[in-house]
């Protein structure tokens, strides 16, 4: 029988490819500054293009990657551009694409640690590090997910499985209005009903009501429920808002309640003199969500959950095979099957762990700050704005961490009107496309938010924002 070597490709054959893709690549990391930070045009025409049957004969490598490059992502959101200032930018450093491609050519499992001891070992002192940055004890462990989506479910499966009995549907859980919609689906997808998550009011500065929550806690014991979890917040997409994490922990701990921290956002700040008041309470937590892919820049697919126990991970996760191999007996080292949902995975440590390597932890911690004073440096220039002209940029929400909101009032609008008007202003800001801003929902009322968290964002892309913000505003008053 003739091998088939068809599918073999030779060192030289891989550097040719990657040179090829290289080309393209540094041509399009070094043109980021001039890119649309969005484009939408023709994109269902587009889509269409890519929907064809499997090819039956390879074409020329050329041709495939000058297809990806010109049409495909050009019509995008560009979430790497430094005007990127919607949902939550994360930015991708180039490093961890190298990590990837290392990853992926070595391919090696690290799900089960003697498979590959230092490689697994990678991860586990990833996860370390993160531990240390929270103030976890050294009891403390966990695993990178693909996002906060996925760790938040992890988070609730582990607490129900370390807190409750088999029959668990008289639980409840107890979070903010403000809440990312992960909890509530991690929820659900954990096996609790949907009306056992509470829904609980927020203060002006958008922070979940300890006492308002103590007291549906309450009233859910006396009605028969059983309160199990709360889930806090380290920076919610709508504003950035941190709640009260001390409280909570405080109130956790009384009740007996598991406290888990979505800090998918927030977290790395921790790395930050600021952060760190800001979020005080995080140590305390039982469980927290981290991503990777937002406050250290990484690609969109590194997220991380983290328990102040790694004892939690294994009593959730553990289930024997007979075919599987020896697992660890010894609290050194970690089997990373052993304490999450995955058996099959890829080696994403790397792309966390190489870049810390080459830079170490000062450029991530000074790019924090450079974005906590950005969006500072915007209220302000909103603000400066607003006594300019006619009608006010009212500051809906002013910036805890990176992210602020705001919208354009004019006397006489009810909320519907005011709503279509600034759908229009948001509009005309984004046209050039040199920027881009998303809406959200804040007590029924439609805002504007600025996200900066982007490393490529800095002052100069700020400025062009207040200055788009500035050309919208004329535009509308001569309508």
């Amino acid at each position: 029988m003739d091998s088939d070597l068809s599918l073999e490709l030779s060192g030289d054959g891989l550097r040719e490819l990657v040179d090829e893709a290289m080309q393209r690549i540094a041509a399009h990391l070094d043109s980021l500054p001039d890119q649309p930070a969005w484009n939408s045009d023709g994109a269902a025409a587009l889509a269409r293009t890519v929907a064809e049957p499997m090819p039956e004969d390879g074409q020329p490598v050329a041709k495939i990657l000058d297809y990806l490059f010109q049409e495909l992502i050009p019509v995008t959101f560009n979430t790497a551009s430094p005007g990127y200032l919607a949902f939550i930018p994360g930015g991708g450093v180039p490093h961890a694409a190298v990590a990837d491609l290392i990853s992926g050519a070595i391919n090696r499992y690290v799900g089960v640690w003697i498979a590959a001891p230092g490689l697994a070992q990678i991860e586990a002192t990833v996860v370390r590090w993160f531990c240390d940055i929270i103030g976890f004890p050294k009891e403390a462990g966990g695993f990178l997910t693909t996002g906060g989506s996925l760790a938040n479910w992890s988070a609730m499966v582990t607490a129900r499985r370390c807190r409750l009995p088999d029959d668990f549907l008289s639980a409840t859980i107890y979070t903010s209005n403000q809440a990312h919609h992960s909890v509530l689906r991690a929820a659900t997808l954990a096996g609790f009903p949907e009306a056992n998550v509470r829904l609980v009011e927020v203060d002006e500065q958008y922070r979940v009501c300890v006492n308002l929550l103590s007291d549906r806690i309450t009233a859910d014991r006396a009605s028969g429920m059983t309160p199990f979890a709360i889930v806090g917040h380290a920076g919610t997409v709508n504003t950035g808002a941190v709640d009260d994490l001390d409280s909570l922990a405080d109130l956790a701990s009384h009740e007996n309640l598991w406290l888990h921290v979505d800090a998918a956002y927030g977290g790395f700040f921790m790395l930050t003199d600021r952060g760190r008041r800001l979020l005080r309470g995080i140590e305390r937590a039982d469980s927290v969500t981290l991503d990777p892919h937002k406050g250290l820049f990484l690609p969109y697919g590194t997220g991380c959950l983290l328990t102040r126990d790694l004892e939690h991970l294994r009593r959730a996760h553990t289930i024997r095979a007979d075919y599987m191999p020896a697992l660890q007996e010894q609290n050194e080292f970690v089997d990373l099957c052993d304490i999450s949902p995955e058996l099959s995975r890829d080696f994403r440590g790397l792309r966390v762990w190489l870049p810390l390597k080459m830079h170490g932890v000062a450029p991530f911690r000074s790019n924090l700050d450079e974005k906590l004073d950005l969006a500072e440096w915007a209220t302000r220039e909103l603000r400066k704005i607003s006594d300019e002209i006619d009608d006010e940029l009212e500051i809906v929400a002013q910036p805890q961490l990176s992210i602020l909101a705001f919208r354009l009032r004019r006397e006489g609008l009810d909320e519907p009107a005011l709503a279509k008007l600034n759908e229009e202003f948001l509009e005309r800001i984004n046209t050039t496309r040199r920027v881009y801003l998303t809406p959200t929902l804040l007590d029924e009322r439609y805002v504007i938010r600025i996200c900066v968290l982007c490393f490529r964002t800095h002052l100069d892309r700020m400025q062009e924002c207040m200055k788009e913000v500035r050309r919208a505003l004329t535009e509308l008053e001569r309508k």
